[in-house]
């Protein structure tokens, strides 16, 4: 590749990645397991069943680490009715069962967001 064209295609990514980041939201909810938040093993879309078993663990967390491990779940964003997944295991996991505010971009075509940055939710 000559000069030029490197230099044209990392303007390109750059204005790329601006563009998503201009595009970035705050999100509001709780991390918690697809397998409780879209109601495969609850009736509440919550853990509160899975935590009277004492099936699945004694907390939120525990029981969303377990539906993710050994059940097949995967991390989401329960927010009210809406659930998103989420696509950063890497950033959110030791989240699970936290109330907490994503920076992030939306993909509405598979309901995911793209993280971008985490942390625990102090408001009320």
């Amino acid at each position: 590749m000559n000069r030029a064209a490197i230099c044209l295609t990392a303007g390109i990514l750059a204005m790329a990645g601006a563009a998503r980041a201009q595009d970035a939201r705050l999100f509001r909810g709780t991390v918690s397991d697809s397998q409780c938040a879209m109601n495969v093993h609850s009736l509440t879309r919550s853990h509160q069943e899975m935590l009277k078993s004492k099936s699945m663990g004694g907390t939120s967390n525990t029981c969303s680490v377990y539906c993710i491990t050994y059940l097949g779940g995967y991390l989401v964003l329960a927010s009210g009715k809406d659930v998103f997944r989420l696509d950063r295991a890497d950033l959110v996991h030791g989240f699970e069962g936290q109330k907490v505010k994503i920076r992030g971009v939306l993909d509405a075509k598979i309901n995911q967001i793209h993280v971008l940055k985490i942390e625990l939710d102090t408001a009320e």
